[in-house]
């Protein structure tokens, strides 16, 4: 039986308070309800605070450049499809470097999940803007005032089509471990953000903040989160009122589904000769 000692991993270096203690701990009991193994699962991370997690924890691992963690995750994923593949990231590592990975990770729908730590500003580096800072909001890069609109990943993933798509916020564990669950579940690519509050360089969208504002999309009797319409009105409230939950989910024919080698198992336990990929690699490689 997994419990959570299974996915114990090293000392955590986050400063105290910070949001990804609590994303860590939801992870950690999303593996565990789904009784997935460490040797299961494999954990793809960037550069960032937010990619630090997988060090944390006991699995395969995989700790890229920054922004580049989903092409990663896309080999890991054709080669061994039978992998229960996890993606980490922050706002910055996701949605700036890694942003056009972003984009054809969706377009794909590989049976992966994403999650990103979405604090609304650039932690490891000490406080920078990022692609989801507010506008107006002061920082070292913009001690004027942030004056670009803010990226609305939740919108952009639903437009773009997205099969599963979600937000959660990091203090309420429950909710986020069970959106977890779903998006592992999910078969397709799905997307959690999860609003991260960062307690040393963002001290506007606090906990506080959020606990005013963020409210469960599931507790809305008429919601559907299969009308992509609906989900993209749902996408644009922020302010006020801040939705939480599954946002927008759909169904279509994944990646791997459509790789026709792949319907024989996964590439690593098909059996090649070692030898195909050395005759392969001098054709390319003169």
């Amino acid at each position: 039986m997994v419990t959570i000692k299974d996915y114990e991993g090293g000392k955590t270096a986050w400063c105290p308070g910070c949001g990804n203690f609590q994303i860590l701990l939801a992870l950690k009991h999303a593996l565990v309800e789904l009784a997935l193994e460490p040797h299961q699962v494999l954990f793809v991370s960037g550069i960032g605070q937010s990619s630090k997690l997988p060090h944390y924890l006991k699995g395969n691992l995989f700790n890229g450049l920054h922004g580049r963690s989903l092409p990663v995750a896309t080999g890991a994923k054709i080669a061994n499809h039978a992998l229960t593949v996890l993606v980490v990231g922050g706002d910055g590592d996701g949605y700036a470097e890694g942003g056009n990975h972003f984009v054809h990770a969706i377009r794909r729908n590989l049976d992966m999940t994403y999650i990103v730590h979405n604090n609304q500003i650039y932690g490891l580096t000490k406080g920078q803007a990022s692609p989801t800072s507010e506008r107006c909001f002061v920082t070292k890069t913009t001690p004027g005032g942030v004056i670009l609109q803010p990226l609305n990943p939740i919108a952009l993933a639903i437009a773009l089509g997205a099969t599963f798509v979600a937000r959660g916020f990091s203090a309420q564990t429950p909710l986020l471990t069970q959106l977890i669950v779903e998006g592992i579940q999910h078969k397709g690519f799905a997307l959690i953000d999860v609003l991260q509050p960062c307690v040393s360089f963002n001290h506007l969208n606090t906990y506080a903040w959020y606990k005013e504002r963020v409210y469960e999309v599931g507790d809305e009797e008429d919601y559907d989160p299969e009308d992509q319409l609906a989900a993209f009105q749902k996408a644009q409230e922020w302010g006020d009122k801040i939705p939480i939950g599954v946002i927008y989910r759909s169904e279509r024919p994944t990646y791997e589904e459509q790789v026709p080698v792949l319907k024989a198992g996964p590439l690593v336990m098909q059996g090649h000769d070692p030898r195909e990929l050395e005759d392969l690699l001098e054709e390319f490689i003169p």
